[in-house]
């Protein structure tokens, strides 16, 4: 049994390898997965949320490039380098976008960035403000490769820092699903009768509810914040997987190995969770890579209504709402970019699960 098992599994490894917009997609997954986890390393701005702005280079184009004058704070963070890597780092420093500058008698004086042609404020600034009077290091040129938005923040490092959310909704809306969901279809297809009356009572109830509303129904119950949201979604989310089970156990339970382990003396607990349920992963697996992609959907609605993630964190579901009206104002990189992000991680989930269930299907 062991053997064959082993051998179907590298039969279904083989076909998934022959697909290959299925591997591409598995491939877009990882990557995005990466980036999601150490996105502080890869973005251009590492502080907290990528939330440094810069008003006077609001909504600027891709490519756009200005000098930066960093003023070092007399503040000092005491942050450790783990926290560093996966929250982002306490920036106390106070940033400049600035058009020139000139140093003459151990002052700096510089003119702030202004746009659209004018002329921005003189200011000045004593060398000894920098350490060492060494204000070259302070002073760099910096390329924004995805412009800036509305607010002046980096665009590449908040697109980078969002794909957090929508990467681990998926992982965890789908865990609180496949927990509750295999709990209620187990009970409901193993047991029947009255509990399973009872259990599609709930189901039905639950699936005639529309998503989204329930979605915004429980996230309002509980708070709009991060976590709130993923619970939200896992927990709209667990019918489809309940249903699923259900079925399954119900034509399992009838197999001769289910009838033999019976007589054998075990425990419905061991029946279900050590015999019924490896055999049927299959399905599970397919109908969760497809609510990985609902799940993104709807946390992006979320965002964009306002009660998904909360400012100042970075989400494209938000980012696209402060940015939709671009648009029409001659900038629609910044809704687009974004929306083709959201496109791209969901169209990857769901080429991978057709391609687990044509590697799964064993008609084929």
């Amino acid at each position: 049994m062991g053997n064959q098992s082993n051998s179907l599994t590298r039969l279904a490894l083989q076909k998934f390898k022959k697909n290959f917009w299925g591997v591409f997609s598995l491939g877009i997954i990882i990557c995005i997965g990466l980036v999601s986890v150490f996105a502080y390393v890869f973005a251009p701005d590492a502080s907290k949320n990528a939330n440094q702005m810069h008003l006077s280079i609001h909504s600027k184009p891709p490519g756009f490039e200005v000098q930066i004058l960093t003023l070092p704070s007399s503040i000092k963070s005491e942050q450790g380098f783990l926290s560093k890597l996966f929250f982002g780092s306490d920036n106390t420093d106070t940033e400049i976008p600035i058009q020139s500058y000139v140093v003459k008698d151990d002052v700096l004086t510089y003119i702030e960035y202004a746009s659209d042609g004018l002329q921005g404020l003189e200011k000045q600034i004593d060398l000894d403000r920098f350490p060492n009077s060494n204000y070259k290091s302070f002073i760099e040129n910096r390329s924004f490769i995805f412009g800036t938005d509305k607010y002046g923040r980096d665009y590449l490092s908040r697109i980078l820092i969002g794909s957090r959310i929508s990467f681990f909704i998926g992982f965890i809306a789908v865990f609180i699903s496949l927990l509750v969901g295999l709990l209620m279809g187990s009970l409901a297809g193993y047991y029947g009768g009255r509990v399973d009356a009872v259990i599609m009572w709930i189901i039905n109830v639950t699936w005639s509810i529309p998503t989204l509303l329930l979605v915004i129904a429980i996230t309002l119950a509980l708070g709009k914040g991060f976590w709130q949201v993923f619970i939200a979604v896992g927990l709209t989310m667990w019918v489809e997987v309940a249903r699923v089970v259900r079925g399954q156990i119900i034509s399992a339970k009838e197999m001769q190995y289910v009838t033999a382990v019976r007589a054998l003396g075990y425990t419905d607990y061991r029946i279900i969770t050590k015999h019924i349920l490896p055999n049927i992963f299959g399905p599970l697996i397919v109908i969760s890579a497809a609510n990985f992609a609902a799940a993104i959907l709807i946390e992006s609605g979320l965002s964009f209504l306002g009660i998904g993630a909360q400012p100042p964190m970075a989400s494209w579901g938000a980012m696209i709402k402060d940015h939709y009206n671009y648009i029409i104002l001659g900038k629609p990189y910044l809704a687009l970019i974004p929306g083709i992000c959201i496109m791209l991680l969901v169209m990857a989930f769901m080429l991978v699960g057709n391609a687990l269930r044509d590697a799964l299907d064993v008609k084929a």
